[in-house]
């Protein structure tokens, strides 16, 4: 089973010392080992990518180990299990012996077998693991980060989320050398974007690791010649902007901003960790109560003509729900989920109230 623990971990890594050099694992001595360090979907991008251009008659490398987070609970908390690298690789033909899964990469055991394959070259795409000095040191031609911004635009662990919330129509990814500052190491390469305004975030990010995949197999020999290394540009650090993780709490609208701000912001949040609105019902006798829902789905409306004694009112127009914005915007809004209900259409939702009346939540009142 991929992921063990400790103990299986350092049988597993022992095992791998004494088997290296076998024709078994495929480890061939005409090319370059390469190490593949990763964790969510989007890193399966890159290692087709690499296991695909690795199978061709003449390629100059071989994708050695994997290295990626530990197995953790997913699907709400029901079942220990792999990371999705690590299922794809296994689902690829990957051994498990070669699929190490270290609490942190600065761990001695892991660095020992690391060494033991004595690797060219490590990648990293998305694997979400701070890498110390004494790995970096390990690949004589250095590692390499596929990173989805025009950096030095938002470094961190949120870029693509962080630039979909700022409603930025350009965005892209960087191929650079990791260096122990974050983001921070000299571009190899970089490809740019337009960001249509309809895409969320995990489309956008798949599209980024899929052509960042392309960069890298494109540059690869130019990073084992070492002439990506002479001719990597560094970054002008004055220009950086940071991309910190989200926290759930940033999960909730407030509709006192203008509709393309919560716009840009249900598209950044969609997947982890969504966005949430409060609002009020209101039934025929006049009694409230709060809702809470999740917004999945928006778009800014172009028309609005809201009269002033219903402000606050949450209305139905041609298929969408209707939410009065700041500065006189309107939010239509698609797609909603109830608390452990289904994503339903707006127009379903709506049909649900039986007459009942929605209307906006203060501010103050969203965060209580």
């Amino acid at each position: 089973m991929v992921g063990m623990h400790c103990s299986s971990m350092i049988r597993r890594f022992c095992c791998l010392q004494s088997a290296t050099s076998s024709p078994s694992l495929g480890l061939s001595s005409r090319k370059k080992p390469l190490v593949l360090l990763g964790s969510p979907q989007v890193s399966a991008i890159v290692l087709d990518a690499l296991l695909t251009a690795s199978s061709a008659p003449d390629s100059l490398f071989e994708v050695a180990a994997i290295v990626t987070q530990p197995p953790a609970r997913r699907d709400r908390g029901k079942k220990v299990m792999p990371s999705p690298l690590a299922n794809y690789a296994i689902e690829r033909g990957f051994s498990s012996d070669l699929i190490f899964t270290p609490e942190r990469a600065g761990e001695d055991s892991f660095l020992s077998s690391l060494k033991a394959l004595q690797p060219e070259l490590c990648i990293t795409a998305a694997y979400g693991n701070i890498l110390p000095n004494k790995f970096l040191n390990i690949p004589p031609l250095g590692t390499v980060n596929i990173h989805p911004s025009l950096l030095p635009l938002y470094r961190g662990a949120a870029p693509v989320q962080r630039a979909m919330q700022d409603g930025v129509k350009q965005t892209g990814v960087s191929l650079a050398f990791t260096v122990r500052e974050l983001d921070a190491g000299p571009i190899i390469a970089s490809q740019e974007f337009e960001v249509d305004d309809q895409i969320k975030a995990p489309d956008l990010l798949t599209q980024l690791f899929s052509e960042g995949s392309k960069l890298l197999i494109r540059e690869l020999p130019s990073i084992f010649d070492g002439s990506a290394r002479v001719k990597a540009q560094p970054q002008d650090h004055s220009k950086a902007t940071l991309a910190p993780k989200i926290s759930p709490e940033e999960s909730w609208l407030s509709f006192d901003q203008e509709a393309a701000v919560l716009h840009n912001k249900v598209r950044a949040f969609t997947g982890w960790p969504g966005t949430r609105a409060k609002i009020l019902i209101v039934d025929k006798n006049g009694q409230q109560k709060t809702l809470e829902l999740k917004i999945i789905t928006t778009r800014v409306c172009t028309q609005i003509n809201v009269h002033p004694n219903e402000a606050d009112d949450i209305t139905f127009v041609k298929g969408a729900l209707l939410f009065p914005c700041g500065r006189d915007t309107a939010l239509e809004v698609l797609e909603v989920q109830l608390p452990g209900k289904k994503v339903v259409n707006s127009a379903a939702f709506w049909n649900g109230l039986r007459g009942q009346k929605l209307k906006k939540l203060p501010e103050q009142a969203i965060y209580s």
